[in-house]
């Protein structure tokens, strides 16, 4: 019983550094121009793209930043966008429609 308290508090302790550490991470590479600030990634993803913003990520995989954007269309399709954080080149774009009655 012991050992199981002390693995849980380890957990709790380790993990919001963990999300520290990825927040440090990407707010250093914003701040070293690796990646452009949010709201320009936002504003060239409007132009192709309009509707309300639900959900962003900023994702490193081997040192290639991507901002995955999840947007509701005026018709109420959701849409998932990976956009290059270097350029807000519109990488890929996935798209569902969403049912009458579906909530």
């Amino acid at each position: 019983m012991r050992w199981m308290l002390t693995l849980l508090l380890s957990t709790a302790l380790i993990a919001p550094a963990l999300a520290d550490s990825d927040h440090d991470r990407a707010r250093r590479a914003r701040d070293a121009g690796q990646v452009l600030p949010l709201p320009a990634i936002l504003e060239r993803v409007a132009l192709d793209y309009p509707g309300r913003v639900v959900e962003v990520e900023l994702e490193d995989d081997d040192d290639h930043w991507t901002y995955e954007i999840k947007l509701v269309q005026t018709d109420g399709r959701m849409l998932k966008l990976d956009v290059d954080a270097t350029d807000a080149r519109i990488l890929k774009v996935r798209g569902k429609h969403r049912e009458r009655g579906d909530h």
